[in-house]
């Protein structure tokens, strides 16, 4: 087994990474960045976003794990007074694992090129300044017309984040399904949206065409470069990300400690 360490660059994190590098050497566990089995993150959820973009065109052999340098995340399990723990775990692997649904989204530009990107997370379409004005199509038929300050496309995991934020409903990640979340929308007699959270389940398509060029498009921790894109499509990703499921949080737990109590 080959295991990948990805930290991010906060001293404590760097101390962490140090003594798991060497814990794991002791125990005769190849490191191998290039080409892992296995990617521990050190750091945040933050840090295991950068991960999962970072090792994203190999992640249907690649199992995470993530280990916090503070309060537990959504996507850590570990914290770093359990290296111990963790490290045992490592070396006793079971090649069990948890998958989670992840988003697609496609870019289409005015040339007719498209890309592909995956989120582990969510994507988001805003407008800086001024409002956007785009219209959503879910699947080839016209839904609405959206105007505001931008919408949010998150995975279950992902709903937890700016989805909420927004008034979206969390989701259980064993529902493969994607949920669009407005932005502050102008809804009064004149201009009208839904004005709801939509979730969308595999198979279909939610299609934005925005109107002007005026926006940024977020997915994750990156970001693209928006000229001349003409339409952007979003639908469950037929890909999954997987984690080492040696003791995976329950996600109701997760959702507790985070925004009820972390008090057991």
């Amino acid at each position: 087994m080959k295991i990948a360490i990805f930290n991010n660059d906060a001293v404590s994190s760097q101390a962490i990474t140090k003594k798991l590098t060497l814990a794991l050497k002791k125990n005769n566990i190849v490191i191998d960045n290039n080409e892992p089995d296995i990617v521990v993150t050190v750091g945040g959820d933050g840090t295991l976003l950068g991960a999962f973009q970072h090792y994203v065109d190999q992640i249907d052999h690649i199992r995470f794990v993530g280990l916090h340098t503070g309060h537990l995340g959504f996507y850590t399990d570990w914290l770093s007074t359990e290296l111990d723990e963790l490290v045992n775990s490592l070396v006793n692997d079971n090649s069990q694992s948890v998958s989670y649904p992840l988003l697609d989204m496609t870019v289409v530009y005015d040339s007719g090129e498209h890309y592909h990107f995956l989120a582990l997370n969510e994507a988001a379409i805003k407008q800086p300044t001024g409002t956007l004005v785009a219209d959503i199509y879910l699947g080839d038929q016209i839904f609405e017309r959206f105007r505001g300050d931008g919408i949010s496309v998150a995975t279950p995991t992902g709903s937890t984040a700016y989805n909420k934020a927004n008034g979206g409903a969390v989701l259980h990640p064993s529902l493969s399904a994607i949920q669009m979340s407005e932005i502050a929308s102008i809804n009064n007699r004149v201009f009208r949206t839904l004005g709801s959270p939509l979730i969308v389940p595999q198979g279909q398509e939610i299609i934005m065409k925005p109107k002007s060029d005026h926006f940024l498009v977020m997915y994750d921790q990156s970001d693209i470069k928006v000229k001349s894109i003409t339409e952007l499509r979003f639908r469950v990703a037929d890909k999954q990300v997987h984690f080492a499921a040696y003791r995976h949080v329950d996600f109701w737990q997760r959702v507790h400690r985070a925004f009820i109590s972390d008090i057991e």
